[in-house]
């Protein structure tokens, strides 16, 4: 149509909840990216790696219950999301539940990230686990850079 405006034009555009989030969390505003991922997880309630980015805004917030749980529902939905298991397993961790660190270590380490960047996380999480089997309790929740 010449100069008019199709049906498609008058239709109100879906606002991408996700991508708004992800932009807000590289800005550092952790708080409105926690808003922008619960509107995403409203339309998408299944979504392993909306969870798996909320837990993260969630412990930048300092936020660990939350965390804790958008970890566990994202392995509920995804049990081999890797970076989900390496988050909890570091949460835990934080919390003194050495075993359940391990259990999460274990299964980040028997499904590494194949990429460089992610290289110095494989190689913290071995040291970590390596550490909390020889029985030593003083580890650092951090990767070292």
């Amino acid at each position: 149509m010449v100069g008019g405006s199709s049906k498609d034009d008058l239709k109100p555009k879906r606002i991408d909840y996700l991508s708004e989030a992800l932009a807000l969390e590289r800005q550092g505003d952790y708080d409105a990216a926690l808003t922008s991922y619960r509107l995403a997880l409203r339309d998408h309630p299944n979504d392993p790696r909306i969870l798996q980015n909320m837990a993260i805004a969630f412990s930048k917030t300092s936020q660990m219950d939350d965390a804790i749980r958008c970890y566990r529902r994202a392995l509920e939905l995804d049990p081999k999301l890797s970076g989900a298991h390496y988050g909890l397993a570091f949460l835990l961790l934080k919390r003194g539940d050495h075993a359940g660190a391990m259990t999460h270590l274990d299964a980040f380490l028997s499904r590494p990230p194949a990429n460089e960047e992610m290289e110095r996380f494989v190689r913290h999480a071995e040291q970590t686990l390596t550490a909390l089997r020889a029985g030593d309790t003083n580890i650092s929740a951090e990767p070292q850079t």
